[in-house]
């Protein structure tokens, strides 16, 4: 058995496809979605990150309202920043940049956006509803990742799942989203870690296998069963002198043995990470739609 690969790509490209419509439709009743992001200081990373954010918008006619402020911004000037579009009826959601610099409070600065803008989903009030099954902003990873295995028909409902890693990012969320009672969810969830005992134990049950501790194959073939679906969604950067960086990107799972056994595994990259700005834009459309009262 050789798995097939899930495309986040292509699927991406799909929802965005779908996404233009819902965009179109809301700009009929005079109303353009509005997502700003906020970016504290000059890391390359965050910055790469952002800009491809911006273009996501610009793709699927999404106004971007791009704020970049110097690395010494005080939490004072920053709250303040958030508070002007919490009240700007052009900005249905804000997004802040993580990590901030080390001076700047991040609890705090999270706390000040208005739930309803929170498109980011870390707001505590979106988390409870969460957590609680009520309708709400999710994280867009997690999200993300169940999107994936919606559109691959991949079935949920009574599957057992290991989530490796247990991140606020990750996976608390996305244990909290499988185990509801609703469509798409209703799964036996088992969240491992760092400090879990026999770790091949429980990934070896797992009918879905979703990898996100950030350590290069931290899952190999010899912990899983024949035909598992594997998510990875770590990011790993090893030396690679063919590359001209010098470095290539791997995920936590050791794809090449793993997918002789899965039945659909996600590649590094372009597996889960496409699916963390879609629903980023997911997020934005359901605010404006909300703004509008649908």
């Amino acid at each position: 058995m050789t798995a097939k690969i899930i495309d986040g790509k292509q699927i991406a490209e799909e929802m965005k496809a779908e996404f233009r419509e819902q965009v179109a439709k809301l700009k009929k009743k005079g109303v353009t979605p509005g997502l700003a992001v906020i970016l504290v200081g000059d890391d390359p990373a965050s910055q790469s990150y952002v800009t491809s954010k911006e273009r996501d918008c610009e793709e699927v006619g999404i106004y971007s309202d791009d704020n970049r402020l110097p690395a010494e911004t005080t939490q004072k000037e920053l709250i303040a920043l958030i508070e002007e579009k919490n009240k700007d009826p052009k900005i249905h959601g804000i997004l802040v940049q993580l990590p901030l610099p080390k001076h700047l409070n991040e609890s705090e600065v999270l706390l000040a956006i208005n739930p309803d803008k929170d498109v980011d989903g870390f707001h505590p009030i979106n988390t409870g509803k969460m957590v609680s099954g009520e309708k709400a902003f999710l994280p867009c990873t997690p999200h993300g990742i169940v999107q994936l295995l919606i559109r691959n028909k991949v079935t949920i409902e009574g599957a057992d799942v290991v989530i490796v890693g247990r991140s606020n990012l990750v996976g608390k969320p996305l244990a909290n989203m499988l185990i509801q009672k609703k469509p798409n969810a209703n799964a036996t969830v088992t969240v491992c870690h760092t400090h879990t005992k026999n770790l091949a134990a429980h990934t070896k049950r797992a009918d879905i296998l979703v990898a996100a501790v950030g350590r290069v194959n931290t899952i190999t073939a010899d912990m899983v069963k024949d035909g598992v679906v594997v998510i990875d969604v770590g990011v790993n950067r090893i030396d690679d002198s063919s590359k001209k960086s010098g470095y290539r990107l791997v995920g936590d799972v050791d794809f090449d043995a793993v997918k002789e056994k899965a039945s659909l595994i996600t590649p590094v990259p372009g597996g889960v990470g496409p699916m963390t700005r879609t629903m980023l834009l997911y997020n934005t459309i359901e605010a404006a739609k909300a703004f509008v009262g649908r």
